[in-house]
């Protein structure tokens, strides 16, 4: 017989995982409806409300390296919802802005958090509530010794 501490269904993180699985099943169609991946659903959120970044700032926004911010960016140049400008002074820095089609999107888009929200909350205090627990325990994570 397993310690009680060693189970499966003991592990915080074993619950973390299912939940991030059973949201990312609640986006999926949602996202689908827009055209966009989850990723590009997190980038495009951190365009509109920043209008243009630098790859550095999305990558510290997103808390993701440029390898994965890069062609993250790359795809969704390609669907035509931003676009990369070089700066002139120095070709190795790059900036993001946003098109019209990703502005137009934006419209689309904001039903997603709500459907959200309807499916795993009961309303503004417990949403407040998991959002303060939840900064909490990230920071807890960033900032341990």
């Amino acid at each position: 017989m397993s310690c009680p501490e060693l189970l499966v269904s003991n592990q915080l993180c074993y619950q973390i995982h299912r939940l991030d699985r059973l949201i990312m099943n609640v986006y999926r169609p949602l996202l689908d409806e827009l055209g966009i991946t989850y990723p590009q659903y997190m980038a495009l959120m951190a365009m509109w409300e920043h209008e243009e970044l630098g790859i550095g700032e999305l990558c510290s926004i997103l808390d993701l390296d440029t390898g994965t911010v890069s062609p993250l960016v790359k795809r969704l140049e390609a669907t035509g919802y931003v676009q990369k400008v070089r700066n002139k002074k120095d070709e190795r820095a790059v900036r993001v802005t946003l098109t019209d089609a990703g502005r137009k999107l934006e419209e689309r888009a904001r039903s997603v958090p709500g459907a959200l929200a309807s499916c795993l909350l009961s309303g503004e205090e417990e949403y407040i509530e998991l959002k303060e627990i939840l900064g909490t325990l990230i920071d807890r994570l960033e900032h341990r010794q």
